[in-house]
Parts: C-alpha cells; sequence; structure tokens
C-alpha cells in the first residue's frame, strides 16, 4: 500500500502554476529564461515532483521575482491532531 495519497499527511506543493497564470506566462518561456528543461518544469508545474533543488528554486525566484514563499505552499494533514498533541499515537 503506497503512502503518497494527498490524505496521507500534509503536502508542500508549488504554486507555479498561478504564478505563470498572473504573470501571462508560459513554461517555453520560462524555459528559455531559466535554462531549466520544459519536461521538469513540467513536473513542477503539476506539483509531481517529490523534491526540488535549492538551486532551482532560486533560479525561479530570480526569474520570476518573487521569494522562495511565494512559490511554496503548505497543504496540512487531512487527519485530526489528538487535543495538544501532534505526535500523538492513534487509539486502538
Amino acid at each position: 500500500m503506497s503512502t503518497d495519497s494527498p490524505e496521507a499527511g500534509p503536502q508542500v506543493l508549488l504554486g507555479l502554476e498561478q504564478i505563470l497564470i498572473e504573470r501571462s506566462m508560459t513554461l517555453t518561456e520560462l524555459s528559455h529564461r531559466t535554462g531549466i528543461t520544459m519536461a521538469n518544469l513540467s513536473i513542477l508545474k503539476n506539483n509531481k515532483a517529490r523534491a526540488i533543488r535549492l538551486s532551482t528554486l532560486a533560479t525561479l525566484c530570480e526569474t520570476l521575482g518573487v521569494l522562495p514563499g511565494d512559490l511554496l505552499l503548505f497543504q496540512p494533514s487531512a487527519r485530526p491532531l489528538e487535543a495538544g498533541r501532534d505526535d500523538a499515537p492513534t487509539p486502538r
């Protein structure tokens, strides 16, 4: 059984698609400006990446004129936490 489902826990996502829409910029144009391949940008835009190099994040931020916090989005876990504890064991 895979633990990669969105319900499995919190996720950090990339808001690249929204920033591109706001700037009326295509992936092709971003690829030309950054030197990052279309394939890699597509993976990032569609939130299929499991990781991102800090150098890639820095290049995107510089090119798009944003801060890392403008690109990175946090999606909390769908599981409720036990009152006051985020590491509480599941009751049996």
